[in-house]
């Protein structure tokens, strides 16, 4: 028996990030509306990230309160927000949601190492030389391995964190399968495949037959109906070019 009042752990959740560029209400709940409604069980009740890095005018989005109420009006639970713009702050504050910090704004928050110019200017270097051109090939060998066996029913989660996921059966519709790294499903894909979650984007999917509701790599995803038809029921790998999601047939030599 644990003699404590609570424990914090670490959880692997899926995060909608509504990446704000124009605020235009009566649009904006129409297009979002649409998004909806091609995966109503992906969104039903999801968490969601309102992300302002791009917001053309800032000035737009005084009242927070009328984006917030958009979002619950769709079943979208706001749970913060990132890439707060200065003179939004305030704003955001009085929300009581949480403001998260983006991947940059959390790379100026590490310690300053004390090293000349030069020095800094040579580990930039080596590391663009050596990680980027030999770990990220070596790293297919290195990573390790999650294998599911089974079927992932619905309502189901697997996560391989800090690996690739193998799945040697279905993923049912509902159900989601999640990697750090790259997903292998000898099966048919119904749920939905979540690779580089953690920001990887030389992560990929492979599946044997792809009927999914939707496929992600590093945050950005497809969902059913921006599948290309021609591909569904058959073996595809899921890649990611610049920040598009690329769906291609799986040929095998």
């Amino acid at each position: 028996m644990i003699d404590v009042n609570f424990q914090l752990k670490g959880s692997a959740i899926t995060v909608v990030v509504l990446a704000i560029v124009r605020y235009e209400p009566k649009s904006l709940l129409a297009e979002l509306k649409e998004k909806v409604v091609q995966a109503p069980q992906f969104f039903n009740n999801s968490p969601v990230l309102i992300n302002l890095d791009r917001l053309e005018n800032p000035e737009s989005l005084k009242k927070l309160g009328d984006l917030l109420a958009i979002c619950r009006e769709l079943d979208l639970q706001p749970l913060g927000f990132s890439g707060v713009p200065e003179v939004l702050l305030a704003a955001v504050n009085k929300t009581g949601l949480a403001v998260l910090p983006t991947p940059s704004e959390r790379a100026l928050k590490l310690p300053k190492q004390e090293a000349a110019p030069q020095a800094v200017e040579a580990v930039i270097e080596r590391v663009v030389e050596t990680v980027v051109e030999t770990v990220i090939e070596e790293r297919l060998v290195q990573r390790q391995s999650k294998v599911v066996t089974r079927p992932v029913r619905s309502g189901q989660q697997i996560y391989a964190e800090g690996a690739d996921l193998i799945v040697l059966a279905q993923v049912s519709e509902g159900a989601e399968v999640l990697a750090d790294g790259h997903i292998h499903i000898y099966g048919t894909l119904r749920g939905r495949a979540l690779a580089g979650v953690k920001g990887d984007e030389t992560a990929r999917i492979f599946c044997q037959q792809i009927e999914a509701e939707l496929v992600s790599v590093a945050g950005n995803f497809v969902l059913q109906d921006s599948l290309p038809k021609e591909l569904l029921k058959k073996p595809v790998q899921i890649s990611l070019k610049g920040e598009k999601v690329v769906v291609e047939a799986l040929v095998s030599n």
